[in-house]
């Protein structure tokens, strides 16, 4: 079941029936990306926490109305980011942070390795690839292939153009690509790396 219907599922049991355990089924789901989400913009573990938990006791307060929520992906993500500038302003912090300021970082690709055939080394390469992208890239490379937000929910919740996420996907993809290429042609000899190209 894709993820973006698997919440709704479980927002509507939270809606319609009180049920706790879809609660807690949606909090194991999404705190921990939403906790690095708001790390990135308050850049504090303990606000980040708070600011999540703080995500999740609205949802509970609101839960009559989470039935209407048409993408639940981008809501949360918009929910944390609108809580989080909130509370850089009133601490008087930086609010016009543009998302090139957020700290972010890609914990998990969204490939297994062991289906890869890849090394340790060239994961090790290919994390350390992801995680050398221009700030603003990273970022919307994390929300599509780590978070799993869509183009359009990207490009909505930073504000962007379409086109935009897409080229910055390009960018990304272009450069892990080209880390790929270099780990795989030093990983193999020199024969083989014949055999592969016809």
């Amino acid at each position: 079941m894709p993820e973006n219907e698997n919440i709704k599922r479980l927002l509507t049991a939270i809606s319609v029936n009180n049920d706790q355990a879809a609660y807690r089924e949606l909090f194991i789901l999404l705190h921990a990306r939403l906790k690095q989400f708001a790390y990135s913009i308050l850049k504090s573990g303990e606000e980040a926490e708070e600011l999540v938990s703080d995500v999740f006791i609205r949802i509970w307060q609101k839960r009559e109305q989470l039935e209407n929520i048409n993408s639940p992906l981008l809501y949360f993500y918009t929910t944390t980011k609108n809580l989080a500038l909130n509370q850089l302003s009133k601490q008087k912090r930086q609010v016009n942070l543009s998302p090139e300021e957020w700290l972010v970082q890609v914990n998990s690709l969204y490939f297994d390795p062991e289906q890869l055939m890849l090394t340790e080394e060239m994961f090790r390469q290919v994390k350390k690839a992801v995680n050398d992208l221009p700030p603003r890239c990273r970022l919307i490379f994390k929300l599509v292939k780590e978070d799993g937000l869509r183009y359009k929910e990207v490009a909505e919740l930073l504000q962007l153009s379409v086109k935009t996420i897409e080229a910055q996907m390009a960018i990304a993809l272009r450069r892990i690509g080209k880390c790929m290429h270099f780990e795989l042609k030093t990983a193999i000899p020199a024969r083989a790396q014949t055999i592969l190209k016809k």
